[in-house]
């Protein structure tokens, strides 16, 4: 499947601002399962931009704005190739026991390796209560990708999809504490319940093709930005995406912008601006099959 994707977010200032400085992670990466056939950036006012790739293989948009200005508006546009199949459960399921320690003795220390996964992080920290919690779902003999695949549906048929109970800088512990939030809050959980359990898992940012119900047309702009977890099930298997908020494994409706240790790696837009007053921000995002 080829998707078109356009992502614009527009920020309002109450009072001119003088210069912002953005780092942007808009670019769908290419990787197993989807090919990046063409991406662009495009922000108003005129900016300056430079790329780079950050240690994760994301592309970073660097952005430099000096001229006054009262809204910044950023265009991010891509066609992407997405062949990812939807895994099957393996018929060797390795036990979690077996993979904790297959993790705990790996001397891997690549982008993909499990140890990037394995620790708290800025926006994950390790708890108790989260990691008791989960461990329902996981017991030491069992299979690591059916446990996996058992705490995103416990997550899903648990929390409420509560769109402005929390926003991006809520507590992991808070969202759990509360059992509602978004997106980000689900991914955050279960990698909090995983990492407790010494299992590797990290954050992944992207998008998720909707379908409008039978006999609606689509909303164009309606999408919005998605998260989910991958989980490293061994070396066998290696990293598989789960997605909490809709109980599914990652396949070809799902498509990769960002991976990293939590929220505050894949933030899509990052950075500051000079400017005494308050700001407002709108979001539109378009996932369309081409064709």
């Amino acid at each position: 499947m080829i998707y078109r994707i356009r992502h614009v977010t527009t920020y309002a200032y109450e009072a001119p601002v003088a210069t912002a400085r953005c780092v942007l992670r808009l670019t769908p990466r290419t990787a197993p399962g989807q090919e990046r056939l063409a991406s662009r950036v495009r922000i108003a006012p005129e900016a300056r931009l430079s790329e780079e790739t950050c240690f994760f293989g994301a592309t970073l948009t660097h952005a430099a704005i000096d001229a006054p200005h009262r809204a910044l508006v950023i265009e991010a546009t891509a066609r992407v190739h997405v062949t990812r199949a939807v895994p099957a459960a393996p018929a060797d399921d390795p036990p979690v026991a077996a993979v904790r320690a297959a993790a705990a003795g790996s001397r891997a220390r690549g982008a993909d390796a499990p140890v990037h996964g394995l620790f708290p992080s800025q926006a994950v920290p390790i708890a108790d209560e989260i990691t008791e919690w989960a461990a329902a779902c996981l017991p030491e003999d069992g299979g690591v990708f059916a446990g996996a695949a058992a705490l995103m549906a416990r997550i899903r048929d648990g929390f409420s999809y509560a769109p402005g109970e929390t926003d991006v800088a809520t507590p992991t512990l808070d969202a759990f504490r509360a059992r509602a939030g978004v997106c980000q809050d689900f991914a955050h959980v279960m990698i909090a319940g995983l990492r407790g359990l010494g299992l590797p898992a990290r954050y992944v940012s992207g998008y998720l093709r909707t379908i409008p119900p039978e006999g609606e047309e689509r909303l164009v702009g309606a999408d919005a930005t998605h998260a989910w977890v991958d989980v490293w099930c061994g070396a066998d298997l290696g990293w598989i995406g789960f997605d909490p908020t809709n109980a599914l494994l990652v396949g070809p409706d799902h498509i990769v912008l960002a991976f990293g240790r939590d929220y505050a790696d894949v933030s899509p837009v990052d950075g500051v601006v000079v400017s005494s007053g308050g700001q407002s921000l709108t979001v539109s995002v378009d996932v369309a099959p081409e064709g």
